[in-house]
């Protein structure tokens, strides 16, 4: 691949982790707010199929956000390996390691998130 084809593929997976990370804000923030509707007292069912919705949104959007960190990952170093000569080249090289913030520190909110958010759920606070 060229260069100019690497950078591409960069704002790609640039692109594909962003969207990733739309529907697990969008139901983490949502739930949120229908826990101060009463979501919490809602019967059983209705809170265990929030968790799960929530669960599963989580569970897909890491995996697609981690796919997409590879892959720019990978980018970042054919770059490096190709010796990038553009700046726009040389400043993917140089966010490249940033992308574990991607693979690693984001799915780790999301658990935190979703553990206090079942806390919310499922254990009375009276």
């Amino acid at each position: 691949m060229t260069e100019q084809d690497l950078v591409a593929h960069w704002a790609v997976a640039r692109r594909h982790i962003i969207s990733a990370q739309l529907g697990p804000i969008i139901l983490l923030t949502s739930t949120i707010a229908l826990l101060q509707f009463g979501l919490a007292d809602a019967p059983l069912a209705v809170r265990l199929a929030a968790a799960g919705i929530l669960l599963a949104t989580g569970i897909l959007g890491a995996a697609a956000q981690i796919a997409s960190a590879n892959e720019g990952g990978a980018v970042a170093a054919d770059l490096k390996r190709i010796g990038a000569t553009s700046a726009l080249g040389t400043a993917v090289i140089a966010a490249g390691p940033w992308v574990n913030i991607v693979r690693i520190v984001t799915p780790a909110l999301f658990v935190l998130i979703f553990i206090a958010l079942i806390v919310a759920l499922f254990v009375p606070f009276e």
